[in-house]
């Protein structure tokens, strides 16, 4: 298992916020900037993909019945 799949998703929150923080300064060499965008992409399939995780098991635990059903989000703001 890759380093980055044990990581928690804040801590991988977390390294992918300093990324984008060194990205954005427009300062990091092409080469850097390369590795420091593939680096932040690694990270961000590592959270979307504890993301889906938790949804899954956010949709088991609220099946009333035992069956699985969607868990839909809604919005703030929505009435």
């Amino acid at each position: 298992m890759s380093e980055e799949k044990k990581l928690t998703f804040e801590e991988a929150m977390e390294k992918l916020e300093s990324i984008v923080e060194k990205l954005e300064t427009g300062d990091v060499p092409l080469e850097a900037a390369i590795a420091y965008f593939q680096e932040g992409m690694s990270l961000s399939k590592v959270c979307h993909d504890k993301l889906q995780t938790v949804e899954k098991q956010m949709e088991q635990i609220l099946a009333e019945d035992g069956e699985m059903k969607p868990f839909l989000m809604e919005e703030a703001g929505e009435e």
